[in-house]
């Protein structure tokens, strides 16, 4: 039996997409990092029920479309709509540990809070981006701006993977670039 202690909130389950069983779900990590999972897991009832993926593809930047292992159509899959997706704890700390090196995953930080050494809530990290020569992470703060942030291990003061917060240590001025 699955306790809630087993499991982690990773995204919600969106609506069904078309009538052959699809789903929409918006995650907090990327698709290539959910194929890694052996199941999602939500709750029906009460009781935390595994859900096999059979098929996962992308729809939007943070959206992906998930079809599963015994549910068929339409009606079948509305059930999972607007539930939290989890993921085994075991599964989601393993995977945040890159296995070649004793670094984090960087698309695992999505959906962290982010705050200063002072407390200061500066954002949520809405996305890593690769693009530019210096990763960066882009968060989100309460009023919609965009702050970005490079993401260096020298800025990392802190990590807590149970409540997705992240203490940074960052240089005077950086956030007013």
């Amino acid at each position: 039996m699955i306790s809630r202690e087993d499991i982690i909130e990773i995204g919600v389950f969106n609506k069904p997409h078309g009538v052959m069983g699809e789903i929409s779900a918006t995650v907090d990590c990327a698709l290539e990092e959910m194929k890694r999972f052996s199941c999602v897991i939500t709750d029906v009832d009460g009781i935390y029920v595994p859900f096999f993926v059979t098929n996962y593809r992308n729809k939007t930047r943070n959206t992906i479309l998930l079809t599963f292992d015994g549910l068929k159509n339409e009606n079948e899959v509305s059930l999972l709509t607007n539930k939290p997706i989890y993921v085994k704890k075991t599964e989601y700390e393993t995977l945040l540990h890159d296995s070649e090196s004793d670094e984090y995953s960087l698309d695992f930080f999505v959906g962290y809070e982010v705050k200063d050494v002072d407390d200061n809530v500066l954002g949520v990290i809405d996305e890593v981006d690769a693009t530019t020569e210096n990763v960066l992470f882009r968060i989100r703060n309460n009023q919609g701006n965009e702050i970005l942030l490079p993401a260096v291990e020298e800025f990392i003061a802190g990590l807590d993977n149970e409540q997705r917060r992240m203490i940074v240590d960052l240089p005077e001025g950086l956030l007013d670039l």
